[in-house]
């Protein structure tokens, strides 16, 4: 077993060794152990060869092989060779999987009174909160309207029938819509460009399109989904 000191200069050296292929001078060694003479670092020397770790090369100054070393210090060195050697592994991205809704969370979205499926009527008449399965919508925020007409019962929306709807100001041609008119009465229908002007069309051939001019119509969202009572 060697004493602290002789495995630090067994260390040393092998270090020298491993990094330049040369071993350190005597005065090197003193000064690394912080030794006051040279002849520390000699019986050190003659201590570590009597043990059989290191051996003197004749002929050759500064000529010292390591041998062995003991068995702590050859783990970590095999330890820290192997890992020098294997190459540094970069975890894969991993992806947080989307987690759908679960069908039975329910969620309260604002409810703003009535909106004609037939001939427009004042929306927004006041604000309670009504249950949806959060199923039901998509992202972005929402709100409510209770359906009342019928112009809208070929695209399955009628009478009492809560439309989802998803708040934006933006539609595309076919989309059904809630159209916001001269800023007074709201009305749930397709909603199409004709020119400069927009028309807001009916599911029921009971019904005929209204034409608007652009600047009269602004849009108040696009149906997200529906919900419907069973009494």
């Amino acid at each position: 077993m060697l004493t602290p000191k002789q495995q630090e200069l067994l260390t040393f050296i092998h270090n020298r060794l491993e990094e330049g292929g040369v071993s350190p001078s005597f005065e090197e060694m003193k000064e690394a152990l912080d030794l006051r003479s040279k002849s520390g670092i000699h019986r050190l020397i003659n201590a570590l060869e009597e043990r059989g770790f290191i051996r003197r090369l004749p002929n050759r100054a500064r000529a010292l092989e390591v041998l062995k070393l003991p068995e702590g210090l050859e783990r970590a060195r095999k330890a820290a060779a192997l890992l020098a050697a294997t190459p540094a592994v970069i975890p894969p991205k991993v992806s947080v999987p989307h987690i759908p809704i679960a069908a039975n969370d329910v969620i309260e979205i604002p409810l703003h009174g009535r909106i004609a499926a037939g001939v427009p009527i004042e929306a927004m008449e006041g604000q309670n909160m009504l249950s949806v399965p959060a199923a039901l919508l998509g992202s972005g925020e929402h709100y409510a309207l209770e359906v009342s007409g019928d112009s809208m019962m070929e695209a399955g929306i009628l009478d009492g029938d809560f439309a989802l709807i998803q708040r934006t100001e933006v539609a595309r041609d076919g989309q059904i819509v809630v159209a916001l008119i001269d800023d007074a009465e709201a009305t749930l229908k397709y909603f199409r460009k004709d020119g400069p002007r927009v028309r807001l069309d009916p599911a029921n051939s009971a019904y005929e399109p209204q034409i608007y001019n652009a600047q009269q119509v602004r849009i108040q969202g696009k149906l997200a989904g529906l919900l419907r009572r069973y009494n």
